[in-house]
């Protein structure tokens, strides 16, 4: 029974673990694309673009 519990304290570490891998492995490609000076502006422009675009789409459906 305590092989049991023991098991289930590492569930948490291993989710942990598991997500931080998640996200390097999601976020590479844009890190590979800081690299580059033309690549760095299209990703800057595109991601404000992006912040901006979902940003207005709240606004219109919260009807504020």
């Amino acid at each position: 029974m305590n092989d049991f519990w023991t098991n289930i304290a590492r569930y948490p570490r291993f989710f942990i673990s598991s997500l931080i891998g998640l996200l390097l492995v999601i976020l590479t490609p844009f890190r590979n694309l800081f690299k580059n000076k033309k690549s760095r502006l299209i990703l800057i422009t595109f991601s404000l673009f992006f912040l901006l675009f979902i940003y207005l789409i709240l606004i219109n459906m919260l009807g504020l």
